[in-house]
């Protein structure tokens, strides 16, 4: 069974840094792309940032590109989620998802995600 878990979530002042973890299981990493998304109070859930499966492209949305970093880690089955200088305007629920598809490469959308991971929430202070 194809699950995720995000962690890492906390509290922390604007310009502070933190790392989320996305840890799988029921399936390895490099076989699916893994996306982060997060949802703002109010707002709708948003793409920020993927890795892809075949050749470990990274894409970032615009809002988090030059701050946070996607990384994986095959040996532990996890993707990282380096989130530097952060802003009050990154206080969201962040989630890790995947479409679940071998040899996927970060095209997907929110609709096409099959697996998602239960959130963890980052509050940046100001």
């Amino acid at each position: 069974e194809v699950q995720l878990q995000a962690s890492g979530g906390g509290l922390v002042q604007a310009g502070g840094s933190l790392r989320l973890s996305c840890v799988a299981s029921g399936f390895t990493v490099d076989n699916y792309d893994i996306v982060w998304f997060r949802q703002a109070p109010g707002k709708e859930r948003e793409g920020i940032s993927c890795i892809s499966s075949s050749d470990s492209m990274t894409y970032y949305h615009d809002s988090v590109k030059g701050r946070f970093a996607i990384s994986r880690d095959n040996a532990k089955n996890r993707v990282y989620l380096q989130m530097n200088s952060l802003k009050p305007e990154d206080t969201a629920v962040y989630f890790c998802a995947t479409e679940g598809l071998e040899g996927s490469d970060c095209s997907g959308t929110r609709s096409d995600m099959n697996y998602w991971g239960k959130g963890t929430l980052v509050t940046v202070s100001s």
